[in-house]
């Protein structure tokens, strides 16, 4: 997938307020929107390189929007928590994966409760499989030569606990499920729960797995070319 408009390397500077940030563009200091409310540790770095999408709407209060971050291996890491979504619906429907090729319907945001929506559902005729989504910038280890391991969350997580808890639900009642999180960096090649950050997580995310949860940790190609899915997915590691 291409970025809506064309990105523009900058220099990040700082965040503050979780939803701003002052990078250096050229010789000027910009304010950009952060399409993050994680903690994006340890991602921010003053100094590294960042890329940012100007925007075209004159309404908009801030022109630019931060998208990526340099890691010090040179990959870089996608933030937009926008992404995910977008590019599960675009796997979905250009019918890429290959473990997905028995069902014929996919549905984008299913309710599944008055409180609660999933990212997705596939439908065959004889089976339903119910899909999430998570986004995973956070990693750990060897980032410098490219053997790091990502995690997540990397902040607790109470609605991704309840998310996990109304998946077994939904597999208790016959459905399968499939969590996916999309690896939006190069540098990784293994993931795991942050069980140092957010233990509770990694507790349930161990049952649901012994409950029959799919785990699918995605590699994703972030870049100023747009975001590709790769088609490879990292080993668990529980």
């Amino acid at each position: 997938m291409k970025w809506a408009t064309g990105p523009v390397e900058v220099t990040f500077l700082k965040r503050y307020k979780r939803f701003f940030a002052d990078v250096k563009i050229r010789d000027g200091i910009e304010v950009a929107h952060v399409a993050n409310t994680g903690s994006l540790k340890p991602n921010l770095q003053e100094g590294i390189k960042a890329l940012v999408l100007p925007s075209d709407n004159p309404e908009r209060k801030l022109k630019w929007t931060l998208v990526a971050l340099q890691s010090p291996s040179g990959s870089w890491v996608g933030i937009d928590t926008a992404i995910p979504n977008k590019l599960l619906r675009h796997v979905c429907e250009s019918k890429q994966c290959a473990d997905w090729a028995e069902f014929a319907e996919f549905k984008h945001e299913v309710k599944i409760s008055k409180e609660t929506r999933l990212d997705g559902l596939l439908s065959s005729p004889s089976k339903k499989r119910y899909l999430e989504v998570k986004n995973v910038t956070y990693a750990v280890g060897d980032l410098a030569n490219k053997k790091g391991q990502a995690q997540f969350p990397d902040a607790v997580t109470e609605r991704g606990q309840k998310h996990l808890r109304e998946l077994m639900a939904l597999m208790e009642q016959g459905h399968e499920c499939e969590l996916i999180f999309t690896i939006q960096r190069l540098d990784c090649t293994s993931f795991a729960p942050a069980d140092d950050i957010d233990p509770e997580y990694g507790r349930l995310l161990r049952e649901a797995i012994g409950k029959g949860l799919i785990v699918s940790p995605w590699l994703i190609e972030v870049g100023p070319p747009g975001v590709t899915w790769t088609g490879h997915k990292l080993p668990v590691e529980i």
